[in-house]
């Protein structure tokens, strides 16, 4: 009986860790080049994939979490008056929004978030048999 309980613990452990979205994050990329590392959002964030054009001429790319209220806007950044006088544009960029994890990269390998969760419970409960 404690062998069952320790197993559905470790499921149910396994589907709350995957509760949180999972998102790429890139701080800014240059064309086609975005390097990329994982990130959890906090609650009320979606993932975002962030096109603009910097300077008036170069593509530039951001990716992360964002807050739902700034989602599928376009937004430029710009000076402050104290280095150019008047706001100076630097970027304009569109930033788009998705909720699934790591729904904010290239097209990829369909499925494959889906394909870690189960790998993740399959070993939970491996790890119950062992333990118990």
């Amino acid at each position: 009986m404690n062998r069952i309980i320790l197993q559905l613990l470790a499921v149910g452990f396994c589907f709350a860790v995957g509760q949180a979205l999972q998102c790429y994050k890139c701080t800014i990329g240059f064309g086609d080049l975005c390097l990329t590392t994982k990130i959890t959002c906090a609650s009320g964030e979606h993932c975002f994939s962030g096109n603009g054009e910097a300077v008036g001429f170069m593509d530039i790319k951001k990716k992360g979490c964002l807050v739902l209220a700034k989602c599928n806007k376009t937004e430029n950044t710009d000076l402050p008056d104290a280095i150019s006088s008047p706001n100076t544009t630097v970027y304009k960029m569109t930033k788009t929004c998705c909720n699934t994890d790591l729904c904010n990269a290239a097209p990829g390998l369909p499925g494959a978030s889906g394909v870690s969760l189960a790998l993740a419970t399959v070993t939970a409960l491996f790890m119950a048999n062992i333990l118990v």
